[in-house]
């Protein structure tokens, strides 16, 4: 045995363990690494989703319905296209209230402020149209409504009815300039519905206001209609027939319609700043590590080769 034989195992020695730590280490780091690129393929991941969240939900906009009540509402218009029809009867009753009728098929008072229109049908420039226009009822916490009868002496039909139109103002019916035109854009714009002779026909009305994405609000009327039978008691002729129509609004409370974006950009954005913030945090934490280990390498390859060294 040579007198520098156990300087050299000891060299050997402190070699593997400082090559063990520094492979312990090295070991760490790359597990380390592998954390922060999965982490960073996450952060990837749930940008994408949120930016194809966001645009969906830009797509599909919520539907936010609200209610709400009102006093009074504003005096809708009722348009009626009696045709051979006469109007007998128009008054306004309170209290959801209907005194018997006096002179059925008479002429009676018409305490209603009405107007009539002649004009041409929007989709058919050969139709001529009579309509006789009713301001319709205003005070819904007194449930107001209005009757109305009218009176058909003659038809060649097996069915009569009357057709009829609701729209959201009277007064600006009245206001317009050009009132057959007004009519015009009405019939084009609503539904129309028909009552029946030989029966009253009693209308709820509800108000539904819808607001389009271009900022346009619509008005809509839904209706609940009941139909009970008329007790004829007088002497009629072949071929008379009586209507009778009931209009009051149904409840106080008007629908508002919207369409909302869920999507809110703002949580989008502070979301998107957070993962980019966590993105750069791990590239330089990797960028960190990769120069670590590369120092880590080079210090160990000049250790080794300074041993290498003293022991030649």
């Amino acid at each position: 045995q040579t007198p520098g034989e156990p300087q050299v195992v000891q060299a050997r020695d402190n070699t593997s363990t400082r090559f063990s730590k520094s492979c312990l280490k090295n070991v760490f780091s790359v597990i380390l690494l592998f954390i922060y690129l999965l982490l960073m393929a996450v952060a990837i991941f749930l940008v994408y989703q949120t930016i194809a969240d966001f645009r969906e939900k830009l797509k599909h906009p919520v539907m936010s319905v609200s209610y709400k009540e009102v006093p009074t509402y504003d005096a809708p218009g009722i348009a009626l296209f009696p045709g051979k029809a006469e109007l007998l009867t128009c008054k306004h009753h309170f209290y959801d209230y209907i005194p018997p009728l006096v002179n059925p098929g008479q002429p009676g008072e018409i305490e209603c402020l009405t107007e009539t229109v002649n004009y041409t049908a929007p989709f058919t420039n050969e139709t001529k149209k009579h309509a006789i226009i009713v301001e319709g009822p205003r005070d819904v916490k007194k449930r107001e409504l209005v009757f109305m009868q009218f009176h058909l002496n003659e038809t060649d039909q097996d069915f009569s009815a009357i057709d009829y139109l609701l729209f959201n103002s009277f007064q600006e019916f009245l206001s317009s300039p050009n009132k057959s035109e007004f009519m015009k854009v009405c019939e084009s714009s609503y539904s129309s519905w028909k009552f029946s002779g030989g029966f009253r026909t009693w209308v709820k009305m509800s108000l539904v206001k819808t607001k389009e994405e271009d900022s346009r609000e619509t008005v809509e009327f839904r209706q609940e209609i009941s139909v009970v039978n008329y007790i004829e008691r007088r002497t009629k002729a072949e071929g008379d027939q009586l209507f009778f129509v009931v209009f009051e609004w149904k409840d106080p409370f008007i629908q508002e319609v919207q369409d909302i974006v869920t999507a809110n950009p703002w949580n989008m954005i502070a979301l998107l700043c957070g993962v980019f913030l966590a993105l750069f945090k791990a590239a330089d934490f990797a960028k960190l590590s990769v120069k670590w280990m590369i120092k880590i390498r080079k210090r160990h390859l000049k250790r080794r080769s300074q041993i290498l060294n003293h022991i030649s």
